[in-house]
């Protein structure tokens, strides 16, 4: 008899191990060797060809993995768990926790923590991961149990819990189930969302203490990429209508992403929303401002802006119109829209109602240090008089809360509301932004225009700017750098004179040494000096075509400037298509590029420098030309600066319509300072000493004066426009007649959190470069100086160079 010895068994490589971890909830482990005996391989093998050895022989038994620890679950009453989630999110992070969340963070915590969860501490680890991570999502103040958000954390933390421990080895979510890539972006924008090359894009942890790894999104320090090592591939040209658009919830203090599809004829009711969302962001911004925070330690309210001198102790309330009523002769500071009457009369208007203003005898605080026009929301501080009819009937002229309010309210002072510096409303601080911690708040995770958020991105591109721009800056400063943009003014091709002078301007840039060309060249229109489109000259579109074809000649000229700087065009008024139904009138912002149509010679210059250079814009290599929108915005290395560009005569349509105010010295004086420093606009200008009274009697040598010196009237101006613009924090301040606004892209205009710099293309006023509040304004005016034959003039502005821009001249 022969015996027959079955092979050695050989453990199995494309069988599941069984009793493994599935999906949940997770298989007991009891059931592991019935499914392994169920299995067709568990016959036993042979070594005769008539029994069908099987091709994979069994595999020996293996003791299954340890199952996770079992909890009992328990039901936690909410009440219970009340104390314990208000010490951690109300008063550790300062979040608001609604019932509903209350009963979801409950019910979660009895089930998976069970009655561990006081003595063992279990629910405290869990309601502090989910503070962090709803924080880091953008979530807002108030954490509401209806939103999805919150229970896409829970039902991720459930996952990477074990016996009611969230396990260290696997703490965190995984990079594409990130909620924060959920929350700022949709899915397929998760590339894009960076502003950078999709090639080149990854999502990193390096910050093992963050809650669920989301504190640190970005890219890898030293790209491979050679076309990601000059500085100008992190530039990217913004179209204000690809601008992502966000309005400010009240209920939620935090700004959410509008969802519906923009319009340009959209209901009557948005252009309600955009002035509602103006004065919300204003309001909100007001109320973070230290001079507008309620001591806890002092309960008197103090007199309203007069006292400019001791802000930092006194401390402002805000009262609602609506409020006024029954209040006679009581002091009140309100907060509101400048707005006109039907009967002519002006008047102020907030959220509650509308009341008549009397400013015959209102002084600007600062004295001259801004217009105030109809349209702008605006601070006043006054005393509320009642009309003698209208004592006891609350309203005159409509019935309840909102209509116009009985009597006048006197006003003494009037001021813009102070705007707040970048850094404070991002929630970050150090030395030019670099340490990501907060400032008790801020909308640092806000993706603002697209290119990812402060929080997220902002570290990783400032190490990147350092290497790119501010070392080579530091090793040679006087050489020229590569960060550089040069904005030239309103260019007119229908001035033959206009021409030269930019060929004169290009060829100043193109005999810098090769690698420190300017990256980025700004045109502004008006590109005709008439709206030629509505018959303005004699050949209408054609002849619109020809001045941009006259351009391209003069372009054509500098073919190292096409192939290593980006041109990037803005047009204005007079240009087309909307100057043929407007004539060269206000049109509505913000407005379209110039047709393709008319531009397209541009373009092949363009591809023709590069293509002889040898360089690809597919790779990208080579200059390119951008025809953008008015406004629009550049975005260098992510968040790290943003540069709106606006063209508008904006100095003139402010003293066109402002309201003429009481003015109590005759002239504003204040000492010299140099065009290097930043210039303080928030103070009163000091008015200058009267001499000493003289005396008979005694014969004594007066005392030395200090030597003050008048500012030019154009400083005054330029610090008066400038403050004015950054106080509102919007591009258009004024009512929908006087400047139009597309409703729907409203949000487009405003300039909050406030930019790194700001190109104000206006030929009414004079050329300037003021800093104000960390923000850089800079205005090159018209490229041919009026008066001044043969000068051309421009600004150049250095990125992160520190000492902001300068306006130049050069004779042609």
């Amino acid at each position: 008899m022969m015996i027959i010895q079955s092979p050695k068994k050989t453990p199995r490589k494309d069988q599941p191990e069984k009793g493994a971890k599935r999906a949940k909830p997770p298989p007991p482990p009891f059931f592991a060797p019935k499914n392994l005996q169920a299995t067709p391989s568990s016959a036993i093998p042979s070594s005769s060809p008539a029994f069908a050895t099987p091709a994979h022989p069994l595999r020996p038994f293996q003791p299954p993995a340890p199952a996770k620890a079992a909890v009992l679950p328990i039901i936690l009453p909410p009440a219970t768990l009340r104390p314990l989630a208000f010490r951690t999110f109300t008063k550790k992070h300062s979040l608001t926790l609604t019932s509903s969340a209350l009963q979801e963070l409950a019910t979660f915590v009895g089930r998976h923590c069970g009655s561990g969860w006081r003595e063992e501490g279990l629910a405290e680890k869990v309601l502090e991961e989910v503070a962090r991570t709803w924080k880091n999502c953008n979530g807002g103040v108030i954490v509401d149990g209806a939103s999805p958000e919150l229970k896409d954390m829970l039902k991720t933390l459930e996952g990477n819990m074990s016996g009611g421990k969230i396990m260290s080895g696997q703490r965190g979510i995984s990079r594409q189930n990130s909620l924060m890539l959920e929350a700022t972006e949709d899915a397929d924008h998760s590339k894009t969302r960076l502003g950078l090359r999709p090639a080149t894009t990854m999502l990193t942890r390096d910050d093992s203490q963050a809650s669920f790894g989301m504190s640190s999104v970005g890219l890898d320090e030293e790209p491979d990429d050679e076309t990601l090592q000059d500085a100008r591939s992190w530039l990217k040209v913004i179209n204000a209508f690809d601008q992502p658009r966000y309005i400010y919830n009240v209920n939620k203090k935090h700004f959410e992403k509008i969802a519906s599809k923009p319009s340009l004829l959209p209901s009557a009711s948005h252009k309600t929303n955009a002035f509602r969302n103006i004065y919300n962001v204003i309001h909100q911004r007001l109320l973070r401002n230290e001079a507008f925070q309620t001591s806890s330690m002092t309960s008197t309210r103090t007199a309203g802006l007069r006292r400019g001198t001791s802000s930092a102790m006194q401390s402002h309330k805000i009262t609602p119109i609506a409020n006024l009523l029954g209040r006679h002769g009581t002091n009140h500071m309100l907060l509101g829209m400048l707005v006109i009457l039907p009967t002519g009369s002006l008047a102020i208007s907030d959220l509650t109602g509308t009341i008549t203003l009397d400013l015959s005898r209102a002084v600007a605080i600062p004295e001259d240090s801004a217009w105030f026009t109809p349209g702008m929301i605006v601070l006043i501080d006054g005393v509320y008089e009642e009309e003698e009819e209208s004592v006891g009937k609350g309203l005159s002229g409509s019935s309840g809360v909102g209509g116009t309010i009985g009597g006048r309210f006197q006003g003494f002072f009037i001021g813009q509301p102070p705007c707040e510096k970048r850094r404070v409303t991002l929630g970050v601080s150090g030395l030019d932004g670099g340490a990501d911690h907060t400032l008790g708040g801020g909308f640092g995770w806000i993706d603002f225009l697209g290119v990812g958020s402060e929080r997220a991105v902002g570290s990783r591109m400032r190490k990147i700017e350092q290497r790119l721009l501010r070392q080579p800056a530091l090793a040679d400063p006087d050489a020229p750098g590569r960060g550089r943009v040069v904005i030239l003014g309103e260019l007119n091709l229908d001035q033959p004179r206009s021409l030269q002078a930019l060929k004169k301007i290009l060829s100043l840039y193109a005999t810098d040494p090769e690698g420190s060309t300017p990256m980025t060249f700004v045109l502004a229109g008006n590109f005709t000096t008439h709206a030629v489109m509505a018959r303005g000259g004699s050949g209408g579109s054609i002849e619109y075509k020809e001045f941009f074809d006259a351009l391209a000649s003069t372009l054509a000229d500098f073919p190292m400037l096409l192939t290593t700087a980006t041109f990037v065009f803005v047009p204005g008024d007079n240009d087309g298509w909307v100057s043929a139904f407007a004539g060269g009138a206000a049109v509505p912002v913000p407005r379209k590029p110039v047709p393709d149509l008319f531009t397209s010679r541009i373009k092949r210059v363009f591809v023709a420098a590069n293509a002889e250079a040898g360089l690809s814009a597919l790779e990208g290599k080579g200059g390119e030309a951008i025809w953008t929108t008015n406004p629009s915005r550049l975005s260098l290395f992510g968040p790290n600066h943003e540069i709106v560009l606006f063209r508008d005569d904006i100095s003139a349509r402010l003293r066109r319509s402002s309201v003429r105010l009481k003015s109590k010295t005759p002239a504003a004086t204040a000492t010299n300072t140099t065009a290097d420093q930043d210039i303080t606009m928030s103070g009163a200008n000091p008015a200058a000493p009267s001499s000493p009274a003289t005396t008979e009697a005694m014969d004594i040598d007066p005392a030395p004066q200090p030597v003050v010196d008048t500012i030019p009237y154009d400083t005054l101006i330029a610090r008066k426009l400038v403050k004015t613009l950054l106080d509102q924090g919007y591009l258009a301040p004024f009512r929908q007649a006087v400047r139009p606004v597309h409703w729907d892209y409203a949000s487009a205009l405003h300039l909050y959190p406030l930019p790194t710099a700001l190109v104000l293309v206006d030929t009414t006023a004079p050329a300037f470069c003021v800093t104000y509040e960390g923000c850089h304004v800079m205005n090159p005016g018209s490229i041919l100086l009026a008066g001044r034959r043969g000068v051309a003039r421009w600004v150049e502005y250095g990125v992160g160079s520190g000492r902001g821009g300068r306006v130049r001249e050069c004779t042609f």
